[in-house]
């Protein structure tokens, strides 16, 4: 009983430092591209916590998660731009229409299993991605969307710097880690688990597992969702190229490294594939001159089967691992002492 109520203090010791560090950051760095980089680091956190919910616990892949990014950009874009609509309640409506929309159209793909599931969230997200192409006076088409979006602001506080958006962006990323927390930690998440270990067994135990896989994938939709408007109103443009398919399993990438099964793998998933992406563009070419896109994307492979080999559940699970190892090496070593 001490030793959970021990790791409990220090797990909200950690939490406080962590959320410390996060706002304290941007104050030491002042180059706008570093604070860039933090700011879609940021973005993509809240869309791979959703993911995470959905495939760590419970165990349902998705490859069309940049559908629902894109979804919630285009709502917010178009409301905001064409229909002169308050960015949050075009936020708000974004979120709720995605919801909607993976709710139904999870009926039926849902009723699929394995690599069938995959495949059919796959091809959802194409087609949603041939929409935002080919609905040009709608979305703009290739050329995007660019007319009028506007920055988010809350009073006379304009979030129309990098500095400014750091903070807005963190705080969503936050509020939706704690609220995944809460789920993973309640009656729901329970039998999200139950549902990963065995759907078979979760069902003669009475849980209704359909009903739990549609309001876990509807929640994924709506934190992809939100991540997609707080990306339109970053960069005030918006085109189908960032909600394809390779963004998809950019966001699948970023959950396995970081650790399904842990709500905290997204932050350290999401940083550790954008900063070896970022330090690849800029390395690779001095080390191959000759070098294009395809060497950058070899290199970034190998580095991921070697983080897969040598930590498979994540790099939070690993860290955290590690960790525990050195304690209890350090601890029979006084005790032998």
């Amino acid at each position: 009983m001490k030793e959970l109520t021990r790791r409990k203090r220090l797990r909200h010791f950690l939490i406080a430092l962590f959320t410390v560090f996060i706002f304290v950051l941007p104050f030491f760095v002042s180059n706008n591209y570093y604070l860039s980089v933090l700011v879609v680091i940021g973005i993509h956190t809240t869309v791979v916590v959703g993911l995470c919910l959905l495939m760590g616990y419970a165990g349902q892949i998705s490859l069309g998660h940049a559908a629902f990014y894109g979804l919630g950009a285009y709502t917010s874009g178009i409301l905001t731009s064409t229909y002169n609509i308050s960015p949050w309640l075009a936020i708000l409506a974004g979120a709720m229409g995605t919801g909607i929309v993976a709710y139904i159209m999870g009926i039926p793909i849902f009723r699929l299993k394995e690599h069938y599931l995959a495949l059919a969230t796959l091809g959802l997200g194409l087609i949603i991605h041939v929409v935002f192409m080919e609905e040009v006076e709608l979305t703009g088409g290739p050329s995007g969307l660019s007319k009028g979006i506007p920055y988010l602001a809350i009073g006379n506080i304009v979030f129309n710097t990098d500095f400014k958006y750091y903070f807005l962006v963190w705080t969503v990323a936050l509020l939706a880690i704690i609220l995944a927390n809460n789920v993973v930690h309640s009656r729901i998440g329970r039998a999200l688990r139950s549902i990963h270990g065995s759907e078979i067994a979760a069902q003669s135990l009475g849980v209704d597992t359909g009903k739990f896989k549609l309001q876990v994938f509807a929640l994924s939709a709506v934190y992809a969702s939100i991540a997609g408007s707080l990306y339109a109103h970053y960069i005030t443009f918006i085109s189908p190229s960032p909600f394809g398919l390779m963004t998809s399993i950019q966001f699948v990438v970023m959950a396995v490294v970081g650790g399904l099964s842990n709500i905290w793998g997204p932050i350290l998933g999401v940083t550790g594939v954008t900063v070896l992406t970022e330090g690849l563009k800029s390395i690779v070419p001095q080390l191959i001159p000759q070098a294009g896109g395809e060497y950058e994307i070899v290199v970034f492979g190998l580095i991921l089967v070697i983080i897969m080999i040598f930590l498979p559940e994540g790099l939070t699970s690993g860290v955290v691992r590690l960790y525990e190892e050195w304690r209890y090496r350090k601890e029979r070593a006084d005790e032998t002492s």
